[in-house]
């Protein structure tokens, strides 16, 4: 399961999933960023377009950094 991609199915934010700590699941965003915790049943499938859609997100905001 770590390693993978999923979809935080309360406000729809994608991440990858980095482990499990005191209940929750641990996601972090597509190409870095803070993790946030989630309840196991909020986990959902990402789909391969959204994970896709936000590292193309991450790389353009990562250009426009002076």
């Amino acid at each position: 399961m770590s390693g993978e991609y999923a979809v935080d199915v309360r406000d729809g934010r994608v991440g990858q999933i980095m482990g499990r700590e005191g209940g929750y699941v641990q996601l972090r965003p597509v190409g870095g960023g803070r993790e946030w915790d989630c309840p196991p049943e909020a986990v959902g499938a990402a789909p391969p377009g959204e994970v896709l859609r936000e590292r193309v997100r991450r790389i353009n905001r990562e250009g426009r950094l002076p």
